[in-house]
């Protein structure tokens, strides 16, 4: 069985769709992203470089299908890339706060751009170069795995999915990335992946991330979604599938 995964980079763009992102070099690390096949909903990933030694990194899942979220999703990355940079571009910065605050601009794009109520699950993150350190919202999205000599933990949500609440709260916690450490996000398609009435479900990302002998970070992506198919048995074809990794050298 072969799989069709596709990059950013070779993404045609639509009118109205969100611009293809293209994934900064990192000092010492290395970001990727990889979905199935064509778009069908809402999965929206983004990076772009802040300063010095700051990336942002983002992955979003509106809910609804492609025609009902590009808009959403065009202006969540506007917001996510003017608001980000001038909130992250300082050097005397508190991480914490300037990601509670873009949560929160966010947020309100959601709810402006959908004219009302749309749940958007989103994990975002600012890569600190120079110290390895990943500050976070996990706003509602499926827990990131992180890998590191100490085995496999989850980054659990801190707040609600964006768009459901116009003054919604979500915390930034930083997490340490040692080297050779994995940061892995997994889409709601993933973890909702079905052979008859067995999910592959967050614990068959972990058993990938803990066996998967990738050194890139494009790699995992790659394992993850192979593995999604061959639980499937078919082509995963029932939501949006998108993988995003970030992985610090040994």
């Amino acid at each position: 069985m072969r799989a069709l995964f596709h990059f950013e980079e070779s993404l045609p763009v639509p009118a109205q769709h969100p611009v293809p992102s293209e994934i900064p070099e990192l000092h010492g690390a290395e970001l990727a992203s990889v979905y199935y096949g064509r778009r069908m909903a809402g999965d929206f990933y983004d990076f772009i470089r802040v300063g010095p030694n700051r990336v942002l990194f983002g992955l979003l899942d509106a809910a609804g299908g492609l025609e009902n979220t590009r808009g959403i999703l065009s202006a969540a990355q506007h917001t996510f890339r003017t608001v980000g940079t001038e909130l992250f571009a300082r050097g005397d910065i508190n991480e914490a706060d300037a990601m509670m605050e873009l949560c929160l601009q966010l947020n309100q794009t959601v709810l402006k751009a959908a004219a009302g109520v749309r749940s958007c699950p989103a994990f975002l993150g600012c890569y600190e170069e120079s110290l390895g350190i990943v500050c976070y919202c996990n706003a509602g999205h499926t827990p990131a795995l992180l890998r590191d000599r100490a085995g496999v933990s989850e980054l659990p949500a801190t707040g609600l999915p964006l768009g459901l609440f116009s003054h919604m709260i979500a915390d930034a916690p930083v997490a340490a990335l040692e080297p050779g450490a994995v940061l892995l996000l997994a889409s709601r398609g993933i973890v909702e992946a079905k052979c008859k009435a067995q999910e592959f479900a967050l614990q068959g990302v972990k058993e990938v991330l803990q066996q998967s002998k990738a050194a890139r970070a494009k790699d995992l992506c790659v394992s993850v979604l192979d593995q999604v198919q061959r639980f499937m048995c078919t082509a995963p074809t029932h939501d949006d599938v998108t993988a995003l990794a970030l992985a610090r050298n040994p």
